[in-house]
């Protein structure tokens, strides 16, 4: 990759201001941590998404697609080649005899559906409306909460190969697991998806909301910079349940901690650096391994270089 020939190449079909050079992605994860990105690109339409595939194609040059980056951890060193940031935010909601489709984009907040949902009086999305992602997110991970999963309402998932091609998925073909989906591998970039829900009363709505908002205040560390639950629940088990008796709530490595409220959460106490969240998740790795003989998986996606 020639970061001057890519640049040069970016800018004759993206306007100027989309393009940052050397972007901080602590500025850009919810845990508040990660070094620069070569290239940044913050975009909306998908026939620039096309052209900067194509660059990437052409240039070799790796490409990095996030969200909201609310489930990263980016390594101080930064990510090479080009991080593009999908953007694209409008909902529309049709009449499907007596249920609701919604048609959203990639782009769009998980709690911004929500309350666009509640103004509706839709329901079917309460239980995911606490989730700190997009939309895209949610669909790659099967991002779920108080028994839902995205699964259970996605009808139709549109995505882009890495060669520009546009493919639609149905449910069944999404294949669509826990914490996983077709989507994980990184072989397609999320567009669109289809929901399908119902209509229902706003007063209930809005307090099941309320309900499950105060659930996650009292139960999870959101006071403090996280990337969600930071551990995939076990096969048998309970992974926080296991951190949690083997003594680990607030052990911390530098400016991380696994949280004293939730052992499943690591968090950021103050500066804290990729590595320190590495450090940590290997000594509870090792710990639950060495005391219950069971092999606890990160759910956190790492972006960068590791040393």
């Amino acid at each position: 990759m020639n970061k001057k020939e890519v640049l040069e190449s970016l800018k004759k079909v993206i306007s100027e201001e989309k393009i940052k050079q050397n972007e901080q992605m602590k500025e850009h994860t919810s845990f508040k941590i990660g070094g620069p990105a070569e290239i940044y690109i913050k975009i909306s339409n998908i026939d620039e998404i096309k052209e900067v595939l194509k660059i990437a194609n052409e240039n070799r040059t790796p490409l990095t697609i996030i969200g909201n980056g609310s489930n990263l951890l980016v390594m101080e060193q930064g990510i090479k080649g080009i991080v593009l940031k999908i953007d694209k935010k409008e909902i529309v909601i049709k009449d499907i005899q007596d249920k609701k489709e919604i048609t959203v984009d990639a782009g769009v907040p998980l709690c911004l559906l929500a309350q666009k949902l509640l103004k509706e009086g839709i329901t079917g999305f309460e239980e995911l409306s606490g989730i700190p992602g997009t939309i895209g997110g949610a669909i790659i991970m099967n991002a779920g909460a108080y028994g839902k999963e995205m699964k259970d309402i996605v009808t139709e998932v549109t995505a882009l190969d890495y060669n520009g091609e546009i493919h639609k998925f149905t449910n069944e073909e999404s294949n669509f697991e826990y914490r996983n989906s077709k989507f994980s591998k990184g072989e397609y970039i999320i567009l669109q998806t289809k929901l399908l829900l119902e209509k229902g009363q706003k007063e209930e709505i809005k307090s099941k909301m309320d309900e499950f908002l105060k659930s996650r205040k009292e139960k999870q560390p959101i006071e403090y910079p996280n990337a969600g639950s930071t551990f995939k629940r076990g096969n048998d088990f309970i992974t926080a349940k296991l951190i949690d008796e083997a003594g680990l709530k607030g052990y911390t490595i530098g400016g991380a901690q696994i949280s004293e409220k939730h052992a499943g959460f690591i968090v950021n106490k103050g500066n804290a650096t990729a590595q320190d969240v590495l450090d940590l998740v290997k000594y509870a790795t090792d710990k639950i391994y060495e005391k219950f003989n069971k092999k606890i998986e990160l759910e956190v996606k790492i972006l960068g270089k590791l040393r």
